[in-house]
């Protein structure tokens, strides 16, 4: 009787690593035309500030789920 919540937690916990694995691999997909663009650029200062600004974007989008996993210890 106790052992179907558990199988149930264990499912779901097994989800949600999963898909922190996808936003990793979805934030790296969303680098790549920014670095592009910036080389394509030549590497003006704008085209760095705004590859800056959302490299930095794209990185809270992905570390921040797993902030908020460590910090509820989930992960």
């Amino acid at each position: 009787m106790r052992t179907q919540p558990r199988n149930i937690i264990r499912l779901l916990v097994k989800a949600g690593f999963a898909a922190l694995v996808a936003n990793e691999v979805r934030g790296l997909i969303l680098a790549g035309p920014v670095l592009y663009g910036m080389y394509e650029a030549g590497g003006t200062a704008m085209a760095m500030w705004l590859a800056f600004c959302s490299l930095t974007g794209i990185a809270i989008s992905v570390f921040g789920p797993l902030f908020v996993a460590r910090k509820f210890k989930l992960v």
